[in-house]
């Protein structure tokens, strides 16, 4: 297994596939598996496994074909994009948290280090929303893989630590504990779901043949959820299966199979407020 942040291929595919990335976390896996692995109807695929730190900056590169990426770096993305309706990861409940290991309070944050897993991120999009509703005190983040970020905190390396994916469930193993949770506050200020994970795909691809294809694949593993979870385990870093089923069964829900009306406006209303305070360009890929 590679390291996260280190993108690697799974399989040597047929030239003309179409190269998808997405990362080795369980809800991706249990998305992905029927399609990847030829169980239902859709395009060839080649897949290579990378954290969601490198697909951002890899798209924006023009790199893949189809990649999960954050709903952060969609700004950062030009027109031969397009985002799809399926496949992501946007729900209630799933926000990320800020972690320390002392008794700070939240007011204690200012000139504080904090590890950040990604400066593209829709968690880090959120932690500086957050800041500003605080009254911007000054941090000093750094960039760190997500799976080294709580070992890090514990160690006193960092003063604090913003954690996404199975790190919710886990974080109290490294006697940390959560400073703030960034989903409570989202929801509790908008009303709306958070946007954490985004599909896109090339713009001069069939996005409609592979939107139906990662439908398929979705509605594959709901039916059948044992025929992937040998697959989710191989390649969940190390997870227990009772937390591995724990992040399917938070990031896998109806947004992952159609983003609808309430996703849109939770998308809008995250970017387009993120733009607002000159926190990320305006975006200009079409909503689907």
């Amino acid at each position: 297994m590679a390291a996260l942040g280190t993108p690697f291929d799974l399989d040597q595919d047929p030239a003309g596939a179409l190269h998808l990335a997405h990362s080795p976390c369980p809800n991706d896996t249990f998305i992905y598996h029927a399609w990847t692995s030829g169980l239902v109807d859709g395009p060839a695929t080649r897949l290579t496994f990378a954290d969601i730190d490198v697909t951002n900056t890899a798209c924006a590169r023009g790199e893949f074909d189809v990649a999960k990426v954050s709903y952060a770096a969609l700004p950062y993305l030009g027109d031969e994009w397009r985002l799809l309706p399926a496949g992501g990861a946007l729900g209630r409940g799933c926000g990320p948290l800020v972690l320390t290991g002392d008794g700070a309070a939240v007011g204690d944050l200012a000139g504080k280090r904090v590890a950040v897993p990604s400066d593209r991120s829709t968690a880090f999009m959120l932690f500086n929303l957050w800041l500003r509703d605080l009254g911007s005190p000054e941090v000093a983040w750094e960039v760190v893989p997500f799976d080294q970020i709580m070992p890090a905190v514990q160690g006193g390396r960092f003063d604090a630590g913003l954690v996404i994916h199975e790190a919710r469930f886990t974080y109290r193993e490294y006697g940390l504990r959560s400073l703030v949770d960034l989903g409570e506050w989202w929801e509790g200020s908008t009303g709306c779901p958070i946007p954490l994970g985004a599909i896109v795909a090339k713009s001069h691809l069939d996005t409609d043949a592979i939107t139906a294809a990662i439908r398929a694949s979705l509605d594959y593993a709901w039916a059948d959820p044992e025929a992937s979870r040998a697959y989710v385990a191989e390649h969940a870093q190390e997870m227990s299966d009772e937390v591995c089923r724990m992040h399917i069964d938070l990031y896998v829900n109806k947004f992952s199979r159609d983003l609808g009306v309430e996703g849109r406006a939770a998308v809008e209303r995250l970017l387009g407020g993120a733009a607002e305070l000159g926190l990320v360009p305006k975006l200009e890929i079409p909503l689907p």
